[in-house]
């Protein structure tokens, strides 16, 4: 399994419109084929930090939603709305297996 951590750190005053954005490219992220996951997590600690994790069974699904419609809307819509540039981490899943 194929898997991103990406770490958002939002604009306070844009919170609102992100996690709009980023609902509607989950709800179009957990179609795709080979996509095992797709979690949109808020911070507890902080309002303005959020994760996304993002598994896909091959390496090939993981690359082919940065080609998606819905990929391309949600990362022009949010561009403005980081305070800081996005940090995608990608790691291999070892458990659950695919």
């Amino acid at each position: 399994m194929h898997t991103t951590i990406v770490h958002v750190h939002v604009k306070p005053e844009r919170i609102d419109a992100f996690i709009e954005a980023c609902r509607l490219n989950h709800e179009a992220s957990i179609h795709e084929s080979g996509n095992r996951r797709f979690d949109v997590l808020h911070s507890s600690d902080d309002p303005c930090r959020f994760v996304l994790y993002e598994a896909y069974a091959t390496a090939a699904g993981a690359a082919a939603h940065k080609n998606t419609e819905h990929y391309q809307q949600w990362r022009d819509t949010v561009a403005d709305m980081m305070a800081s540039p996005r940090q995608g981490v990608p790691y291999q899943g070892l458990f659950p297996k695919g």
